[in-house]
């Protein structure tokens, strides 16, 4: 039984001065494995005011002296990555296989934050002026709960490599998993106030971020409606926001795909994280003359996949983060059949023999159409729906029918055809053919899935802001 009392301020473990105390339940068992003192605006401003003090100093630190700490940051990670993974599998139910990921990406981040800064020029000649990138300035983080380490480390080294000092707020469900990830930070010894963890809820915690004049900078990863939230409260203080948000991804099936290929990649790609993940291809078009097939493919793959104990290496599917997501979840599934869609597999409740846990049924729809619930809303579970289509043009313009643009997926035995469809595609990132990470690539959405990227040099460059010298 862990209880987590401190923030991270300054560069010591201090008691919070919030007195608002919620449980840690494991969402596999739901049995209680913890408590959490969450936060309140006073932690929040003692953080900022940390931060504030740093940034002066921090902000004009060398290039050589952020990839030095980037790189202690690294190995510091590194070392606790068993410990990362083993809190990630208790507290968010992942399974054994993408904790593991997890836990190891967020080591790597810094070291890709690191060659990035290597190769870039932070002062250059445009003209007859000389064009100096410089920090933004303090910067506020603020993570969700379905990947905590991986996005905190993420963030907060595009910070560091930019040379902004920052505030920390992860989501309040993972309070167990951020402490283990901010002992492996403090023991790469940066120095006091460069960053500053508090975990608290965003009507707090999150609010004193968006308003406080001394930050500088918000990157924030979670849900359009929030997001939305965030540039309004920071317009007054006239914030820099980055903003990666909801998604509701099409994995487009071309009619010359290999099914027997095709159809197991759209599905990890649409149930990856347990379908709690942004990226998650939720919508899978296919052929309308091959939906037949698809669907008989769709169900023995799915029939197939094993849902449970994440500990086990054979998991694909754990359960879901809370009550409240798979009380969620199954309300789409509901909806779903309400609205006409054939239910190819899966359905309402949790999979036969599990009595306890927050486990949903990997769940696939067929005869779906584009303007249905369940093919609009971000639902944040295992659940997919089927569309068919007539011809590639149709097949683009339904991938297209969404206010979010965050990510799709492009299947086919002809890489120039893919591309072709890839780049008619409106989102920020295209994989074809299964699911693949580019950590030195641009990450971010279009339309309502947000604004500004993250990773290599675009994620640097959303922490610094150029400023021109000009001799007469």
């Amino acid at each position: 039984m862990r209880h987590i009392t401190q923030a991270y301020l300054d560069g010591a473990f201090v008691p919070t001065l919030g007195t608002d105390v919620m449980d840690v339940i494991n969402p596999a068992t739901e049995q209680k494995i913890g408590t959490a003192r969450l936060g309140n605006r006073d932690d929040m401003r003692r953080a900022i005011d940390a931060a504030r003090r740093a940034q002066s100093t921090f902000g004009r630190t060398t290039k050589s002296e952020r990839i030095a700490l980037l790189k202690r940051l690294q190995a510091s990670v590194l070392a606790r990555t068993d410990e990362i993974q083993d809190v990630t599998i208790e507290e968010y139910g992942g399974p054994v296989s993408r904790s593991k990921w997890v836990s190891q990406y967020a080591s790597q981040c810094f070291g890709y934050a690191a060659q990035a800064l290597e190769s870039y020029e932070l002062t250059r000649t445009v003209g007859e002026a000389t064009v100096v990138m410089e920090p933004v300035g303090v910067a506020g983080l603020i993570t969700p709960w379905n990947s905590t380490a991986g996005s905190i480390c993420s963030k907060l080294a595009s910070a560091i490599a930019a040379g902004c000092a920052s505030v920390i707020k992860p989501s309040e469900l993972s309070p167990i998993q951020t402490h283990v990830v901010t002992e492996a930070l403090h023991d790469a010894g940066a120095p006091p106030g460069v960053f500053n963890v508090v975990t608290g809820r965003g009507n707090d915690v999150g609010a004193e971020i968006t308003t406080n004049p001394a930050i500088a900078k918000i990157s924030f990863t979670g849900s359009t409606p929030t997001g939305k939230a965030i540039m309004r409260a920071g317009i007054e203080t006239m914030k820099r926001v980055s903003l990666a948000l909801t998604g509701k991804s099409a994995s487009v099936i071309l009619d010359d795909a290999d099914l027997a290929r095709a159809i197991p990649a759209a599905l990890n790609a649409g149930f990856q994280n347990s379908g709690q993940a942004c990226i998650a291809g939720t919508r899978i078009l296919v052929p309308r003359k091959r939906l037949a097939d698809a669907a008989a493919l769709v169900k023995a793959a799915v029939s197939a996949l094993r849902v449970g104990d994440p500990r086990d290496p054979a998991t694909a599917i754990g359960p879901m983060v809370n009550q409240h997501q798979y009380d969620r979840v199954q309300y789409f599934i509901r909806r779903g059949r309400e609205e006409g869609a054939t239910l190819v597999v899966g359905g309402e409740g949790r999979p036969e023999g599990l009595k306890k846990g927050y486990f949903v049924k990997p769940t696939v729809f067929a005869d779906v159409r584009n303007d249905m619930e369940i093919a609009r809303e971000e639902i944040f579970g295992p659940v997919l729906a089927m569309i068919g289509y007539e011809n590639e043009e149709e097949a683009v313009k339904i991938a297209n029918d969404s206010i979010y643009g965050l990510q799709a997926y492009v299947f086919s035995t002809k890489a120039e055809r893919a591309r072709a469809v890839a780049s008619r595609l409106e989102a920020g990132t295209v994989s074809i053919n299964g699911v693949k990470v580019e950590p030195l690539a641009p990450f971010g959405g279009l339309k309502h899935s947000g604004i500004g990227r993250e990773f290599g040099t675009f994620g640097l460059e959303a922490f610094l802001e150029p400023k021109t010298i000009v001799s007469v």
